[in-house]
């Protein structure tokens, strides 16, 4: 089990409520409707689980009588009806006990189509009940429901609404977190809740992909708080998750991980047709794992490796203390806009490597690359993660000097490319003495490199420092394997950057290939499996 599991949900303990807001938050959304409950009178269906969750977040309270809890973290698998009680917490704030006059209740979702539906939620309960109907106007055009008494207001936005900047809201859902795209509405609504004191911030996701967005980021201090190793009563960890090596075709797991199954939801037979199908077809299974397991995958759904076993080797890297050992390097150069990249490789003298990596970005539109790839670019170019090169495409001359600046300073062997975009540079190195060697990236070539590399990560030889633009690219990696077995490293149908990830390739197979002076496709093991495959 998960040590993040929220065991205090079903233990029966107690919750603190010395004020009784945990328990008038419970009657009012006891007094709601639902229109899809089947039950006489069409009740809001509030469930012991979620009714702990509740009094958990309203309940508790500082001595001058403010809320405890300033962000619930709520993760969630599919069909746990995460958007019904979401709506009914809006609403709680809109028309309920927790509403304040003129107060601004967000829900907030990646796109149009997302937003309308914790906004439909909300509008099917009103319509259920005459009582609600009568106090409240709507706008159904701007997704607004208003209440006619008080002024607040619930408004369903999305990120792809344009500014929402002079927000201040006193609650904000933000729905399915792990599909905003970019950051820009999170920081806007995080700055406006902090403008009205007792607002609520309630983030309710299904687990996404990477760990390069603001999800990620989020329920990832929530671990941290889960676990104790951050103290931060504000924040309440609600984490439905399933662990990455559990067996995702265990019915008690899915029982675990899934709190509504107890109660008739998600549909069980549903999910044992998942299961069955997953079982045939890779991709159904990948989304198993994410959307009914909440188990956080890696951008590939066919990983080159698990990422659990690179981040083993995030040791530190002491350049200063590499600068005496031979050094092999592997250039990626980009064309137009794209990441450049060069990494450096050294053999740790126990069959392993050691790496590090220099990336280049154009310093153009910096934030637009960033929004288009869904990557914090800017802040990695300001911890020095990234070189920004002016103007619109990267300048190879600030990457040629990078490259003479490494053969100054550490015992280059060779400076391996791929002619394709460098034969101007190579011909300009070769010509003062640097050992530039060309290195085709195709089968014959990186499928051998593609093998190296792996042998090194899979046996815990492979140390690269944590470099998160790195591993970022390691994580974008699909493979491609040819019928004698062949693997080789590409980006399917994804628009992210693997370019990190070929360079450190090809400069570990030139490092593999600096033990004997020849090529590590020259191996009798290559030769056979490339005559097998031709």
């Amino acid at each position: 089990m998960m040590k993040t599991h929220p065991a205090w949900i079903f233990d029966g303990s107690d919750i603190a409520d010395p004020l009784g807001h945990g328990e008038r938050a419970v009657r009012f959304l006891k007094a709601l409707k639902h229109p899809k409950n089947p039950a006489r009178g069409s009740p809001f269906q509030l469930d012991p689980w979620q009714e702990r969750i509740v009094r958990r977040i309203y309940g508790p309270r500082h001595e001058d009588g403010t809320r405890i809890v300033k962000t619930a973290v709520l993760l969630l698998p599919r069909g746990n009806r995460k958007t019904s009680l979401a709506a009914a917490l809006a609403l709680l704030h809109t028309l309920g006990p927790e509403r304040i006059p003129g107060g601004e209740v967000i829900s907030a979702a990646a796109d149009r189509k997302q937003a309308r539906l914790g906004y439909a939620e909300a509008l099917g309960i009103i319509r259920s009940d005459k009582r609600l109907g009568a106090v409240t106007s709507l706008q159904d055009y701007r997704n607004r429901i208003t209440s006619k008494n008080w002024g607040s207001f619930y408004e369903a936005i999305s990120c792809d609404a344009g500014t929402q900047h002079g927000r201040t809201p006193v609650f904000v859902l933000a729905d399915e977190l792990h599909a905003w795209k970019k950051r820009d509405l999170w920081d806007v609504l995080k700055s406006g809740l902090v403008k009205v004191k007792g607002s609520l911030l309630i983030v309710a996701t299904t687990a996404g992909r990477g760990q390069e967005n603001i999800a990620w980021d989020i329920v990832e201090d929530a671990r941290k708080v889960a676990r104790g190793e951050v103290v931060d009563p504000s924040i309440l960890p609600i984490l439905f998750e399933a662990g990455k090596d559990e067996d995702w075709r265990d019915e008690e797991v899915w029982h675990r991980v899934n709190p509504g199954l107890a109660h008739g939801y998600p549909d069980l037979e549903g999910l044992r047709q998942l299961a069955r199908e997953g079982e045939r077809r890779i991709g159904d299974r990948e989304a198993f794992r994410q959307l009914n397991l909440n188990i956080w995958l890696d951008h590939s759904a066919d990983p080159f490796v698990e990422m659990d076993v690179y981040d083993e080797g995030n040791g530190p890297v002491d350049l200063a203390a590499l600068e005496g050992e031979p050094c092999w390097l592997g250039v990626d150069l980009s064309s137009n806009g794209d990441l450049t990249c060069i990494v450096a490789a050294w053999k740790d003298g126990a069959g392993g490597y050691i790496v590090h990596p220099w990336f280049f970005c154009p310093a153009d539109n910096l934030r637009t690359r960033a929004e288009r790839d869904g990557v914090p670019y800017p802040a990695w170019a300001d911890e020095g993660f990234i070189i920004p090169t002016p103007g619109n495409v990267v300048d190879f001359r600030a990457v040629e000097a990078t490259i003479r600046d490494l053969h100054a300073r550490f015992r280059v062997q060779e400076i391996a490319f791929d002619p394709h975009l460098a034969r101007n540079m190579m011909s300009g190195l070769a010509e003062d003495g640097l050992p530039a060697v060309e290195m085709r990236q195709g089968w014959v070539t990186m499928a051998p490199a593609v093998k190296e590399l792996e042998r090194a990560i899979v046996g815990r030889r492979f140390t690269h420092g944590g470099h998160p633009v790195l591993r970022w690219h390691f994580e974008n990696i699909a493979i491609h394997t040819d019928p004698a077995g062949n693997r080789m490293m590409h980006k399917g149908k994804s628009r992210d950057r693997i370019d990190g990830a070929v360079a450190c390739a090809m400069a570990v197979a030139r490092a593999a290939a600096g033990d004997t002076g020849g090529s590590a496709f020259d191996s009798d093991e290559f030769t056979k499996d490339l005559l097998e495959w031709l």
